[in-house]
């Protein structure tokens, strides 16, 4: 395991325990981020980064049924929290790095991400590994329950122009990942950047 994976496990297994306690209200901006989606019933979507499960209940109310709701993580103590609030009913729980899914090439719909991007080690490589398990036309949705410049004041630190989030650098990223941006909002309610997968 990398050295950038156990700081990524450290940081959110100290936290997975209390981490719905301190962003109670995040629900509402979640489930409006995933009907951004498109999502129709009987879709095939992944949570990636899926945390303690938050987008879980509104990605399997957009799919229904007959639809496919998978949660990734790296972080066993964020699963376990999704257990521990009854998410698991929601969807799969897998423990996997989004570096090397275990799915097959092109066999989803669409990927929501939420806080993913500025945890991921090779954001390009990483992008490019979330286009390939997404049919050509599908959607991936990054997101963040408030925008860029609250989550910094948030951290105590400045918004910079060489930030992932940044539309200037987040384009030509998704472009060089096989990802086109179609959609960009960043204010304090939140972030979301959507976008559709090339052929």
């Amino acid at each position: 395991m990398s050295s950038d994976h156990t700081h990524v496990q450290e940081f959110f297994g100290a936290r997975a325990a209390d981490w719905d306690s301190r962003f109670p209200d995040d629900g509402p901006v979640y489930a409006a981020a995933v009907a951004e989606l498109g999502l129709r019933e009987g879709d095939r979507v992944l949570d990636a980064g899926c945390g303690t499960g938050r987008a879980l209940p509104p990605l399997r109310k957009a799919v229904g049924p007959s639809g496919l709701v998978l949660g990734a993580d790296l972080t066993p103590g964020m699963l376990q929290a999704a257990v521990e609030a009854g998410r698991h009913r929601d969807g799969r729980l897998l423990l996997t790095d989004v570096a090397a899914l275990p799915l097959r090439s092109r066999s989803l719909d669409a990927v929501f991400a939420a806080g993913l991007i500025a945890h991921l080690a090779d954001p390009a490589g990483n992008l490019r590994e979330l286009a390939r398990v997404v049919r050509p036309g599908g959607v991936l949705a990054l997101f963040h329950p408030i925008g860029r410049a609250a989550l910094a004041a948030r951290q105590g630190r400045r918004v910079t122009p060489d930030d992932l989030r940044a539309e200037p650098s987040l384009r030509p990223l998704l472009a060089g990942s096989g990802w086109r941006l179609t959609s960009y909002s960043d204010d304090d309610g939140r972030f979301l950047a959507l976008a559709v997968r090339g052929a």
